[in-house]
Parts: structure tokens; sequence; C-alpha cells
């Protein structure tokens, strides 16, 4: 071997520690990162098992809390239930998913809520009856659609 050879061996086996030690920084990193996406898995399975597959023609029971003041300042929270069928689920169950609710109130006024999936101040979701249906989105039932929608028995969760 010559001179040349060996300062290369010298520096390749130098470089090699130098890179072990940034590998071994990097793998304590990982493992933080690997305990930080268990978190945020586990958060995540809390969350799903709140929400329930959701899906266009459901009747559902939206409970959702609610922070108003009085006329003093004072805060009060309550529980208001919104109930009517399902017309939309936009994107699925990523962190951004909506889903439509609409109902007839008192008079024969068609009233709309889009609720995003994942928020906080819905503590719970009711499934009340299911429909058959063929489409993705129901929005004809906005309009004078007369015909009701088939009721799916088997399905129903008391």
């Amino acid at each position: 071997m010559t001179n040349e050879e060996k300062k290369e061996t010298k520096e390749n086996s130098s470089e090699k520690e130098v890179e072990s030690v940034p590998s071994a920084h990097k793998d304590l990193k990982a493992q933080e990162k690997g305990e930080q996406i268990k978190k945020e898995e586990s958060a995540g399975e809390e969350v799903e098992q709140k929400v329930t597959n959701i899906s266009p023609g459901m009747i559902i029971r939206v409970h959702q809390e609610i922070k108003e003041t009085d006329a003093k300042g004072k805060e009060k929270q309550r529980i208001q239930v919104f109930e009517g069928i399902v017309i939309s689920v936009h994107r699925g169950k990523s962190p951004e998913a909506t889903f439509t609710v609409r109902k007839i109130a008192t008079g024969g006024v068609g009233v709309e809520k889009i609720f995003p999936l994942y928020l906080p101040s819905i503590k719970k979701i009711e499934i009340v009856k299911e429909h058959k249906t063929r489409r993705a989105k129901l929005y004809y039932l906005r309009g004078k659609y007369k015909k009701k929608l088939k009721e799916i028995k088997d399905k129903i969760k008391k």
C-alpha cells in the first residue's frame, strides 16, 4: 500500500465514523417521531370511535355544544340537537371532511347545516334511520320532491 492509499482509507474510515454519529442521532429523532405518530394515531382512534360511518340518506341527530353569553356577560353552555337527513358527505374521513344535514323547520322551511366531521363541539352523532339511495349527493330533496326514500330496516341501530 502506498501512502496515498493509506490516507484515503483513513479518510474513509473517519468519514464513516462521522456519518455513524449523525445516523444514531437520526435514529433517536425517528424514535421520538415514532412516539409522536403513535400518540397522534391514538388520538385519531379516539376521534374515529366518536365518529360513525355517515352516508347520504341517513337521518341523524347531531348533538352540538353551544356557548352563549347572557345579557350580564355570563357564559352558558348547552347542547343543541339538530335532526335531519344527510344530503351530502364531502372528503370522506379526512381531517377536512364535512357533511350536510337538512331538516324541515316549522312552517315548512328547509334548513341546512354543514358540519365539519371532526368538530370538537360535536359531542354525539346518533343514527335514527337509514334510507336506500342510489346517489352520493341528494340535492334533489331540496326541490319539490314528493316521493319518500326507501327505508332500510335491517341496519337500524337502537
